[in-house]
C-alpha cells in the first residue's frame, strides 16, 4: 500500500509540474505577443505623417470682464490659435493692446467671459472713455425718447437692440379736412445705445424704462424730436436677423376699422333754359327761346 501511495503522489506531482510548465510557457508567450503588437503600433505611429495645424498667438481674457471696466495687463494672456480660425480684429499683440506710449487705459465696451478673444470692436481705445461718445459712429447722434411699459416693448428692449418708430397723432389744424388719429412709421432700423443710463449690452431680466437712447442722424433726429412734442411714440422691435426694411406705413380709424370714404354724390349739371313772358290779353304766356350771352 505504501508502494502504491508513493507512486500515486510521485505521479501527482509530475502533473502538476506540467501543468504549472506549459502555464508558464502560455503566459509568457502571450505576454511576448503583446509586447510585439505594442511595438509595432508604436512604429506605425511614429513612422505616419502627422498634419500639423499652423498656429499663431491671440490675446484672450483670463476672467470674465464686465463693461466699463479698465483693461489691464492682468486680464489677458496669450495663447496660440487655429491660423484660419482667428477672429476678425483680434489682437495677437500685446503691444498693439498696451501700447508704450498711450493717452490712458482703455475700457471694456462689451461683456467677455473666461478665455474669449479680445476683438478691437470690444474694447476702446488708448485713452478713451466707455460712454456714449465712444458707441456713437461717424456722422450720428445720441438722442433720447420718453417710454413706458407698452410703448417700451414691456421692458425687454436692450443696448444693441434694433427698433422701428412709430408716431400716433392727429393731423387737426396740420391738414385741411384732416379729422382723428392716424399712426404712422415714420423711422425705421434704429439702434438703441443705452436704455435709462445702462449702456452695456450684459443686461439680465426685464426693465422697465422710463428713455430709451438711440443713435440717428441730424435729420432723423429733427424728425424724431417733431414727432415726440406733437403726438406719441411707440417702439417695435425687430428681430436680430431680420434685415427687412418696412416700406410707408400709416393706419388712422377708417382703415382700422375698415371704413371705405364715400365719394361725393356729383349733381347732374341742368341745361340752362331761357324764356321770355308775354301778355295776351288776361293771361301771361310763357315761351321758351335759345340762350345768347
Amino acid at each position: 500500500m505504501r508502494a502504491v501511495f508513493g507512486l500515486v503522489l510521485i505521479v501527482g506531482v509530475a502533473l502538476a509540474g506540467g501543468a504549472v510548465y506549459m502555464a508558464r510557457n502560455y503566459i509568457s508567450e502571450y505576454q511576448a505577443q503583446l509586447a510585439r503588437e505594442r511595438q509595432a503600433a508604436q512604429e506605425a505611429l511614429a513612422n505616419a505623417k502627422v498634419d500639423v495645424v499652423p498656429t499663431v498667438e491671440v490675446v484672450v481674457s483670463n476672467r470674465t470682464l464686465k463693461y466699463g471696466e479698465p483693461l489691464t495687463k492682468e486680464d489677458v494672456r496669450l495663447v496660440e490659435w487655429p491660423e484660419t480660425a482667428v477672429p476678425e480684429g483680434s489682437f495677437t499683440d500685446m503691444t498693439i493692446l498696451f501700447p508704450e506710449i498711450a493717452n490712458g487705459d482703455r475700457f471694456v465696451l462689451r461683456t467677455m467671459e473666461k478665455d474669449e478673444a479680445l476683438m478691437e470692436v470690444k474694447v476702446t481705445k488708448p485713452g478713451e472713455a466707455a460712454g456714449l461718445t465712444s458707441r456713437l459712429e461717424k456722422g450720428m447722434r445720441a438722442f433720447a425718447i420718453s417710454v413706458d411699459v407698452a410703448s417700451g416693448v414691456s421692458g425687454f428692449l436692450r443696448p444693441d437692440d434694433i427698433v422701428d418708430v412709430y408716431w400716433t397723432g392727429s393731423l387737426r389744424g396740420a391738414v385741411q379736412g384732416a379729422d382723428g388719429e392716424i399712426t404712422r412709421l415714420i423711422q425705421t432700423n434704429i439702434q438703441l445705445i443705452a436704455v435709462d443710463q445702462t449702456a452695456g449690452s450684459d443686461v439680465t431680466g426685464t426693465t422697465i424704462a422710463r428713455t430709451v437712447t438711440v443713435a440717428a442722424t441730424p435729420e432723423q433726429i429733427a424728425a424724431l424730436a417733431q414727432a415726440q412734442n406733437t403726438g406719441r411714440l411707440s417702439l417695435a422691435l425687430v428681430g436680430v436677423q431680420d434685415e427687412t426694411i418696412a416700406s410707408a406705413i400709416e393706419v388712422d380709424q377708417r382703415k382700422l376699422l375698415g371704413i371705405e370714404e364715400e365719394a361725393p354724390k356729383v349733381q347732374p349739371v341742368q341745361e340752362k333754359v331761357c324764356t321770355i313772358r308775354t301778355r295776351r290779353g288776361g293771361e301771361t304766356v310763357t315761351t321758351e327761346i335759345p340762350c345768347t350771352n
